[in-house]
């Protein structure tokens, strides 16, 4: 499937076939609460020491006339996430100790264990959008076989994917110095996550 999608993404970015464009892909954003959950370290997973993993259930009205993987990367490069890509999630415990992630759900439904094995599990479908503070675990459980996942960056943070035991005390230290995001990558410069991931004091 990520082949095909990359196809898809690369022949709809060259023509603007059936893709909102940034500024409409901000009008699909739905005014949501956030889920937020914070998770402790389980000895292989250290998640984050201070910010919670965040929820948005049915954050993207992914409507008709649009491929709903563009809206999300719309959406997403909108508010200064990007990198972004299309798949799935891996079906193995992993995190990423040096950048914040979003994932937003473009099509079908999947359950994901968050925060490692210790964690908890999201039942996730269509239009809905989870944040992951650096450190956070994730893991694929199952999922339906059309299950596409569109996931981003914020500028800064460096790309890494931890899944050893042995990596958990460099990735300590590298947690914390992850910057926070300058938007909230579904709602923008007001949105929930600027309150909630928050400088210490």
């Amino acid at each position: 499937m990520p082949i095909l999608e990359d196809a898809k993404e690369y022949m709809q970015r060259a023509t603007g076939l059936n893709r909102p464009g940034r500024k409409e892909a901000t009008e699909l954003a739905r005014v949501r609460k956030p889920h937020a959950v914070r998770f402790k370290n389980d000895g292989l997973v250290p998640n984050h020491p201070r910010w919670p993993f965040i929820v948005y259930r049915g954050a993207v009205d992914l409507g008709e006339g649009h491929d709903p993987a563009a809206v999300m990367e719309h959406l997403f490069e909108a508010n200064g996430w990007g990198d972004t890509w299309r798949d799935g999630v891996y079906d193995y415990v992993h995190y990423h100790s040096r950048i914040h992630e979003v994932l937003g759900i473009a099509r079908g439904k999947g359950r994901v264990r968050f925060g490692g094995n210790k964690g908890r599990i999201f039942a996730l479908k269509a239009g809905d959008v989870a944040v992951l503070p650096a450190g956070t675990g994730h893991q694929c459980l199952s999922a339906a076989a059309d299950f596409l996942v569109v996931g981003a960056y914020p500028p800064t943070g460096t790309y890494d994917e931890c899944t050893k035991v042995e990596e958990g005390p460099k990735a300590l230290k590298a947690i914390p110095k992850v910057a926070i995001p300058r938007k909230d990558p579904v709602y923008g410069s007001d949105g929930p996550l600027l309150k909630l991931w928050k400088k210490p004091k």
